[in-house]
């Protein structure tokens, strides 16, 4: 859960740091942005390709190695003293990140009873959504304060923390041999239908959410400080949807699937339909949060259970997949907004969910997931 959230934190921290970064290795806002969006596109490209490199080596070898990995290209980072060296640093912990999230779950997962096992998956999305709610604002805090540097060094004493209970305490064994290496019910058709529904939905989610702030002041009429009050809220909303999925995953794993993706396109079509109204717009933005890490969540706890073959290759082709929507999402927005101004960016992401929901229902397989559990 530490090295999650350690990693959440990386990915996001920038987001709340960019103009000192942009200041302090004088470079413009746009480029430092693409420390987040190469970030993404890294993860979303080396996934599925790490994961078979060192698909044969021993999980606890390849979790230190990454979360060492994460400790010395935070520290490079925190000491760069020009943009090339920065972006090589964030590259390197985007490559960690990617492999990270495909080994992580299937390692954590097969310490436990495969019917507790949604617990476990909701355990370390609480910990990647307090990376939101949390570290990207206490870092930032931290980061105004002493310097953009202080908090980047931080993750590293987090990432060291996680690096040592993890070589020390975590069993040696063949990959092929963990309890959580294969799914419990595998199923190829399933696994396309999740793996097409959850890009849907993170593509629609991102093509509005990249540009909620301007849809918040410039279609609900929130002033600056509002909006910033709404993005805590956001998080909270967040942390609250995966604490309860959680809670539910083991119950009805396909169902919270469904329901996850259904209440965000919900969420993203009445901030369109109705984001004039200051109340309706907060009641959707808070349905919208409460479904986006949820979404993903279900996704990979799909995978755990209906992969159709080794259970880290379809996690992270789960997490690429994901990344790659959250890249196209972007992208898609940026044209909508050119084109038809903000508010249109939430009805495209909606229809986009939406269609999601429908490869969801048109699937009409058997439920996915432990016996107990049906």
């Amino acid at each position: 859960m530490l090295a999650a959230f350690t990693f959440n934190t990386a990915e996001n921290l920038p987001v709340g740091l960019l103009e000192l970064i942009s200041e302090s290795v004088q470079v413009s806002l746009s480029a430092v942005g693409l420390l987040v969006t190469g970030y993404g596109v890294t993860v979303a490209v080396a996934s599925v390709p790490l994961a078979h490199f060192v698909r044969a080596k021993p999980r606890r070898h390849v979790l230190t190695g990454l979360l060492a990995a994460l400790v010395v290209s935070s520290l490079a980072a925190a000491l760069a003293t020009s943009y090339g060296l920065l972006l090589v640093s964030r590259l390197l912990t985007a490559l960690a990140q990617a492999l990270f999230w495909a080994v992580m779950g299937p390692v954590a997962v097969g310490l436990f009873a495969p019917e507790v096992r949604g617990r476990v998956v909701g355990a370390l999305s609480v910990a990647g959504s307090l990376a939101l709610v949390l570290g990207v604002p206490a870092g930032t805090w931290l980061g105004r304060r002493s310097g953009w540097q202080v908090p980047v060094a931080g993750l590293a004493l987090l990432g060291l923390v996680s690096l040592v209970t993890i070589a020390v305490l975590l069993p040696t064994s063949r990959p092929e041999e963990e309890p959580a290496a294969y799914g419990t019910s595998p199923d190829a058709r399933r696994f396309a239908t999740v793996l097409v529904a959850g890009t849907l939905s993170a593509t629609g989610a991102f093509t509005g959410y990249t540009y909620v702030v301007k849809f918040l002041g410039d279609v609900s009429g929130f002033s600056p400080n509002v909006v910033s009050a709404l993005f805590v809220a956001f998080g909270i909303a967040c942390l609250a949807g995966v604490s309860i999925t959680g809670a539910l995953l083991d119950r009805f794993p396909q169902s919270m699937l469904t329901a996850a993706v259904s209440t965000q396109a919900v969420g993203m079509l009445g901030l369109y339909s109705a984001g004039t109204d200051p109340v309706a717009a907060v009641v959707c933005l808070a349905l919208m949060g409460g479904a986006l890490g949820p979404v993903f969540m279900t996704t990979q706890n799909a995978m755990l259970h209906c992969a159709p073959g080794r259970t880290d290759i379809a996690l992270a082709a789960n997490s690429g997949a994901y990344n790659a929507g959250i890249a196209a999402g972007a992208a898609l927005g940026g044209l909508v907004l050119s084109l038809a101004g903000v508010r249109h960016t939430f009805l495209a992401g909606g229809l986009l969910t939406a269609g999601a929901c429908v490869v969801l229902f048109s699937g009409r397989l058997p439920r996915c997931g432990p016996r107990s559990a049906r």
